[in-house]
């Protein structure tokens, strides 16, 4: 019995939120690319808990959307609540800080993912 196993440009290992947003980001510029992924159940998987933003990860997700990324957008489908950090302190160290619902998240991006020309999970 004989595996084709295809030829890609890129491979990505892991699909937790960095992977997602490699495979993304090289099968948008038109790369033929591979995600792997040890259970397809836990693509995009948030630990216990499910929220993005706040003082530290806050810019980084700033960035990653300006940059065309995935994240923010999968943020506003599957919010529950946004929340305000640090208001009592001065406006350097306030942040906002999304609640989510972490199965909605993960779905998201895992149809995502599947949706995406060049890209095979």
């Amino acid at each position: 019995m004989e595996y084709n196993v295809g030829t890609y440009d890129v491979a990505v290992v892991g699909a937790g939120h960095a992977g997602c947003e490699a495979a993304l980001a090289t099968s948008r510029m038109g790369l033929k690319t591979v995600v792997f992924a040890i259970n397809l159940d836990s693509i995009a998987l948030m630990a216990c808990n499910p929220s993005i933003g706040g003082p530290g990860k806050g810019n980084m997700v700033r960035e990653i959307d300006a940059l065309g990324g995935q994240m923010a957008i999968n943020v506003d489908k599957s919010l529950i609540q946004m929340r305000m950090l640090n208001t009592k302190k001065g406006p350097a160290v306030r942040a906002l800080r999304a609640q989510l619902d972490k199965r909605a998240y993960s779905g998201n991006m895992k149809y995502t993912l599947e949706s995406q020309e060049n890209l095979d999970i």
